[in-house]
């Protein structure tokens, strides 16, 4: 993968957080069109491109690690409260409480999105995950602000963040190549396994991002953007 595009990944994460700084209040209208867009592009690529590439080497076991991939995203969600999906959760405390589960949750659920990228031509997915790792971020360095986590500390922990997604691209890179044992014959397994958190993620995004789970204009739009551009990408690679 060319280096420009883990500074996408980087980037676009680093600056989801550190908007936080910059925007006040709780009506983040645009963040959500952002989230539903990204929602959408991010179930058509995992349908149209990661599910047909895990099921290429004629593994009849690729479907059992969706599935668990899709449970073990439940699992972490019990600790994040929902911040993958641009959830605010506000705790407030009188003392400074560090969020470590949400924290820890939230990156290792970027460290796995980013280890498909390193499986043939992903331009569509790093794209994808830029813009659903926007407001991710930006509600993670609002849970920090409001847990009276000081701003150096908001800062460092959003970057640390922000390099998840690289470090899981060349963690499976050194595993798809053979650098780290033989876990290469493993690896349309590892893709399930991120597969199946992909569709959790996409399909709550689709869902709850809105209330009453009802899609208005505005959103409905994003999400047909989001799912067109997915497609048209797609087909320009038949």
């Amino acid at each position: 993968m060319e280096f420009w595009k883990v500074l996408i990944l980087f980037f676009s994460a680093s600056f989801g957080g550190l908007s936080v700084f910059l925007f006040k209040g709780d009506n983040h209208k645009m963040l959500k069109l952002v989230l539903s867009f990204s929602g959408a592009y991010l179930f058509g690529i995992t349908v149209l491109h990661l599910i047909p590439d895990a099921y290429h080497g004629n593994d009849n076991y690729v479907g059992v690690f969706i599935l668990i991939g899709f449970l073990f995203q439940i699992v972490l969600e019990q600790f994040s409260d929902g911040i993958e999906h641009g959830h605010m959760h506000k705790h407030v405390h009188d003392v400074a409480v560090f969020p470590i589960g949400i924290m820890v949750s939230l990156c290792l659920h970027a460290f796995l999105e980013g280890m498909p990228l390193a499986q043939g031509n992903q331009d569509q997915l790093v794209y994808g995950i830029a813009l659903h790792h926007i407001p991710a971020a930006f509600a993670l360095g609002t849970v920090l602000l409001t847990n009276k986590q000081g701003k150096q500390k908001t800062i460092f922990f959003i970057l640390l963040f922000a390099i998840m997604a690289p470090a899981g691209y060349f963690f499976s890179n050194a595993l798809s190549t053979g650098n780290i044992g033989n876990l290469q014959h493993y690896f349309n397994r590892i893709m399930g396994i991120v597969i199946g958190i992909f569709l959790h993620i996409s399909t709550t995004i689709l869902f709850e991002s809105s209330s009453d789970h009802k899609f208005n204009m505005r959103k409905m739009i994003a999400v047909l953007l989001g799912v067109g551009i997915a497609l048209v990408t797609f087909l320009g690679e038949l």
